[in-house]
């Protein structure tokens, strides 16, 4: 029986990077080398590696997913990130976007046991790779070599593996997630308001008010999920942001400074620097290169 790899092996169209195949929310990704560790964004979903491996560090943690492990990501998430690879040996796997409503419907189906930990799962991490989290996703990469097979079969398959991680080690930060009350889902509320008006002025009284907390409680609570403070996070979804317009839209650095919300070019350029270790002039002229 072929492995996921050899599977994604047999894909001529799969390039490096991050590629939408046949099927809508899910995505192959592919590098043929090692990336040094370096700040990126996660939206929710689950990462499923077939060759090579990957290091994610989050607050002073690291945590490695690879054919053994798989991550699961609930809600938007900057962490640092290295990629370990080579051309004999590419990083592959597959991206599944979280459906909420899919997600919705199996919680509702499943009887959970509810755990007495009040704390808050962080929205992240990695859980075991178990044999029927790989037999699905096998079937999955097999019914993304037909556009028949994939359109019949596909959404099918993406239940099953959203049901099997449900089964998993990551379970109670889903569950949480699909919560339509409860601070979690509070503080995802707000985490989806920050990625669609990063670029809006916001300070955390009016974030807290959207999480219908208090001050206090709000910024507890959101440090648990997201290992940041709301400001800090903002400021890392802004440069980021800031970042993918300039390397994908050649946009000059101060125009994206502005686009995304800063006010001073300056501070800009500063906090750019700090975050990615390297100016945004720099930046730009590797993005020419490349």
């Amino acid at each position: 029986m072929a492995t996921i790899d050899e599977l994604l092996e047999s894909f001529p169209e799969i390039e490096d990077g991050l590629h939408e195949f046949r099927l809508i929310g899910v995505r192959f990704f592919q590098e043929s080398g090692h990336i040094p560790r370096q700040p990126m964004i996660y939206d929710p979903g689950i990462c499923i590696v077939a060759q090579g491996h990957k290091i994610g560090y989050l607050a002073g943690q690291r945590f490695r997913y690879d054919a053994s492990h798989y991550l699961v990501t609930t809600v938007t998430m900057p962490f640092e990130c290295e990629v370990h690879a080579s051309p004999q040996g590419p990083l592959r796997g597959l991206f599944i976007d979280i459906d909420m409503a899919q997600l919705n419907d199996l919680i509702g189906r499943i009887d959970f046991r509810v755990a007495g930990d009040k704390t808050l799962p962080r929205g992240i991490g990695p859980a075991a790779m178990d044999a029927e989290m790989l037999d699905a996703t096998t079937r999955l990469v097999k019914s993304l070599r037909s556009e028949t097979d994939a359109h019949i079969l596909g959404p099918g398959l993406v239940r099953e593996i959203l049901y099997r991680a449900l089964c998993g080690s990551q379970a109670p930060v889903l569950r949480s997630l699909a919560m339509h009350s409860g601070t979690f889902s509070q503080v995802a509320r707000v985490l989806k308001i920050l990625q669609r008006d990063y670029a809006a002025k916001m300070d955390v009284q009016q974030l807290a008010d959207q999480a219908n907390l208090s001050v206090s409680a709000f910024h507890r609570a959101f440090k648990e999920i997201t290992s940041d403070s709301p400001m800090q996070y903002l400021k890392k979804v802004r440069l980021t942001r800031a970042k993918d317009l300039m390397v994908l839209e050649s946009m000059k650095a101060n125009m994206a400074a502005d686009r995304v919300g800063y006010e001073s070019a300056s501070q800009f350029s500063r906090e750019f620097k700090r975050y990615f270790g390297q100016s945004p002039a720099e930046v730009m002229r590797e993005s020419r290169v490349t």
